[in-house]
């Protein structure tokens, strides 16, 4: 398939790039000047000239914080922007791919989230990214939102790889450990991603459509994502630090985290049969590749 994804630079359109080969598609990423979220009509023109069987909606803006300063950008990208993509997919006739995120939730189930769970972002970023799954849904049917969460890569900046550049010159890091989720990577998220729009292509039925949670097995807090990343960094000779447990009180954001960010990713393995591996896994293989 020629595959056509949103953006250049991210963490899953440089892994659907390096993934995408193997399984026998080509990818065209599209960016900026040609191609920009905030522009309707260059995103249905790129598109459109780009001629794809199937489209990842990939790019979004994701500063969770300045968001907050931002809100006429962060949804002219990720509502109307998601809303133009789809669009786009809807006039071309193909099937549509689309990441969220688990910031559209508020955090406060004690439990993983389910899909039919009641949204409530607590800021500016989950606000427009679920204003986009909105969009998309309502412009073609042919579409699967993928919401995942807690992203690392070899690739662009992440968790991980901060960690592993401030372990570099502290002995000691404090690190938020009353918010948790799965962190999920951004690999494993393109080899899923890839899967997804092959199904799409060949099976109409509707059960494939509409909204899936999709993030690595397993869950932790920071704290103890961070700790795994020094454990693995250690035992291949990498920097490492003592991870000081701290709350969320202790480090102000200008945005409001959910606690709870842990998502329920049984539908997408009723439906596609798809389930990722477990994050510690992931994390081990993301360190080795960093470190050589």
């Amino acid at each position: 398939m020629r595959i056509a994804v949103t953006g250049r630079n991210g963490q899953v359109v440089q892994s659907l790039i390096e993934r995408a080969p193997a399984r026998g598609h080509v990818v065209m990423s599209l960016g900026r000047p040609e191609f920009d979220l905030a522009e309707g009509a260059s995103v249905r023109a790129a598109l459109i000239a780009a001629k794809p069987d199937a489209i990842v909606s990939a790019a979004a803006y994701t500063a969770v914080d300045k968001a907050e300063s931002e809100r006429e950008m962060a949804f002219a990208v990720n509502a109307a922007g998601a809303g133009a993509v789809a669009e786009a997919a809807a006039a071309l006739g193909v099937p549509l791919v689309h990441l969220s995120t688990d910031f559209v939730f508020d955090g406060t189930k004690s439990a993983p989230y389910v899909e039919t769970d009641p949204t409530g972002p607590l800021g500016v970023y989950g606000a427009s990214k679920l204003a986009g799954e909105q969009a998309v849904l309502a412009a073609h049917a042919d579409s699967v939102i993928l919401r995942t969460a807690w992203v690392y890569s070899p690739f662009g900046a992440n968790f991980l790889k901060t960690m592993l550049r401030l372990a570099a010159d502290r002995d000691e890091l404090g690190v938020v450990a009353d918010q948790f989720g799965n962190p999920t990577g951004a690999l494993d998220i393109a080899d899923a991603v890839l899967q997804v729009a092959e199904r799409l292509a060949e099976d109409p039925s509707p059960d494939l459509r509409g909204v899936f949670h999709m993030t690595a097995a397993g869950d932790t807090s920071w704290a103890g994502f961070a700790e795994a990343i020094f454990a693995a960094s250690a035992a291949r000779g990498g920097p490492s630090a003592h991870v000081r447990h701290i709350t969320t009180a202790e480090y102000p954001t200008p945005a409001t985290r959910p606690g709870n960010s842990r998502l329920d990713c049984t539908k997408l393995a009723n439906a596609y049969g798809i389930r990722l591996g477990a994050w510690q896994h992931a994390v081990d293989l993301s360190v080795a590749r960093h470190l050589s």
